[in-house]
């Protein structure tokens, strides 16, 4: 018999949004609840991320009169997933995602606001919707945490001039020369900044808001988090995981979870063993905007007690530049900015620049040495979008560091032809390229790849370029040229479960006393991704079926 040196209802393993949730549902429903972050910070990849959850037929959409159905979303839901996961699983998302959304909205301080226009991925597919169903946190004081602020995983870029931005700031600061709404945005985000400095607040957005709002509930509930306490080995009894082996302040201690255990730990995208095992090649950590922590290690446990893998292959993917002694950027809206394109190392372009960014990485992987090669591919662009428009953190006509140039992240020439021969492309290809790249954004319609014909890609567009928001010519000198490489912001492989977030073995019996939610399960949405969001909500929702699963046992 395990000698146990501490004892709990139930037993959280990972401190992003799917554990922090699993925790606060448990302690709030009657049980006791223990957090085990392996890391010195809380908040997982949840706070490095744009703190979205992906959520149908949400109470935020009905406040703001937007519609929405069960029906409709698991329509949606079984067109760009198909049989990849279960139908059930998905039904369980679809119907427990509202619940669990307004559960915390009603009990804690989690409070989401709509992100309006922000579209469905593939909104024009059936069941797609135009905006509503990815909602955001709303911003928080991290002063508010206390002595606890320390231990929020710091972001990974902090914005110029200490500005905090909201998913809907980014996407009209994008806009800052171009749009009235731009400039209005970059003046009140301005000015904001100013009062949140003379104030004293510590203004929290996007993820960090997210894991920030989740800790402060967690604290109201009085649940214990334990950081720096990694756990080793699951304990069984009679084939029942009843507990878990940890270090924690420089000891091994057994704990005991009588209701049982919850890993939410996240995927393997900082494993290189792993990922050259399961992916596809070339890959390798360095390229991974996710959680440092994230290593695998609770996914290589449940494998070895007997438990199934699934979509280890996959990954929430996006295109990813590498500045000099940063991690990695991922890049959404500036794929979709008119005047910049992708091309293959001929120079030529192989696919929807603007498309989710998840396609787009799939589309790398596709198309790499078959003509040419796209890892690296190469972000193109002019001296007109640098004047205009974002790129990374650099601001429009922002002085782009020496350290750029030098490094070889940024390369720049007068010419085409010799920005390509500096960067590796083929000249002729990429003059090619770029003349019938031209005509196409004078006329409109990327008779191509179809960039600006979806609601998705024009999200990020520019409305005043007609008669298309996400072409224009490339023809102001200097050029610029970016190595863009298949990042990501988490691993989608893991441990297979089911409708209720338990771990099932080979033989299909499950794990009794094992869950499995966010990246150390096999990701509902398959091969796809729905829209934003759709990487913490489901984390956050089966948290929140797996506590609920496990009150039910013990009541």
């Amino acid at each position: 018999m395990t000698h146990w040196e501490h004892e709990t209802d139930l037993l959280v393993v990972g401190s992003g949004g799917g554990g922090m949730t699993a925790a606060l549902v448990a302690k709030l429903g009657g049980i006791e609840t223990l957090i085990l972050e392996k890391t010195k910070f809380f908040g997982g990849s949840t706070a490095l991320s744009g703190g979205a959850v992906w959520v149908p037929d949400n109470y935020v959409m009905a406040e703001a009169g937007i519609d929405d159905s069960f029906e409709e979303a698991s329509l949606y839901l079984e067109t760009i997933i198909g049989d990849r996961t279960p139908k059930s699983n998905q039904e369980a998302y679809v119907r427990f995602s509202r619940e669990m959304l307004a559960y915390l909205h009603e009990h804690t301080q989690v409070q989401f606001q709509l992100t309006p226009g922000y579209t469905d991925y593939y909104p024009e597919l059936p069941g797609g919707t135009l905006g509503g169903r990815g909602v955001e946190p709303i911003p928080v004081n991290g002063k508010l945490l206390g002595q606890e602020f320390k231990n929020l995983r710091p972001s990974i870029f902090e914005a110029p001039f200490g500005l905090a931005l909201t998913s809907k700031e980014y996407r009209q600061v994008g806009m800052l020369t171009s749009t009235l709404e731009g400039l209005l945005a970059g003046v009140k985000i301005g000015l904001r900044a100013v009062y949140c400095q003379v104030a004293g607040i510590k203004l929290l957005t996007l993820g960090q808001a997210l894991a920030a709002r989740l800790r402060l509930s967690l604290l109201d509930a009085n649940v214990p988090l334990w950081l720096s306490t990694p756990v080793t080995q699951l304990v069984l009894e009679d084939g029942r995981v009843v507990g878990v082996q940890a270090e924690h302040t420089g000891k091994t201690m057994h704990i005991k979870a009588n209701g049982g255990v919850v890993l939410a730990a996240g995927g393997f995208p900082h494993n290189q063993e792993m990922r050259q095992k399961y992916q596809p090649h070339p890959i390798t950590t360095k390229w991974s905007s996710a959680n440092p922590g994230n290593t695998g290690d609770m996914i290589q446990l449940g494998e070895d007690h007997g438990a199934v893998l699934d979509l280890m292959e996959d990954a929430w993917w996006g295109p990813a530049s590498l500045p000099p002694g940063a991690t990695p950027f991922f890049h959404v809206g500036e794929r979709a900015y008119p005047g910049g394109i992708i091309v293959n190392s001929l120079g030529q372009r192989f696919m929807n620049e603007s498309a989710p960014y998840v396609d787009a990485v799939h589309e790398m992987y596709k198309h790499n040495g078959q003509d040419g090669e796209t890892i690296p591919a190469y972000f193109i662009m002019d001296q007109r979008f640098r004047n205009k428009y974002l790129f990374g953190t650099l601001f429009p006509r922002q002085n782009i560091p020496q350290e750029y140039f030098s490094s070889g992240y940024f390369v720049k020439a007068g010419t085409l032809e010799e920005l390509a021969i500096q960067s590796g492309i083929d000249p002729g290809g990429l003059v090619a390229t770029i003349e019938r790249f031209n005509k196409l954004s004078q006329n409109g319609i990327d008779q191509d790849y179809q960039r600006g014909k979806s609601a998705y890609d024009r999200y990020y567009g520019d409305p005043k370029v007609k008669p298309n928001p996400c072409l224009a010519p490339l023809q102001t000198p200097p050029f610029y040229s970016v190595k863009m490489y298949p990042g990501d912001i988490g691993t989608k492989g893991g441990l297979v479960t089911d409708d209720r977030g338990r771990v099932f073995k080979e033989d299909g019996v499950i794990i009794p006393g094992l869950y499995a939610v966010g990246n150390n399960s096999a990701s509902v949405m398959g091969n796809s991704y729905p829209g934003p969001g759709g990487t913490i909500g489901p984390a956050m929702t089966f948290g929140y079926i797996a506590a609920n699963d496990v009150i039910k046992e013990l009541s």
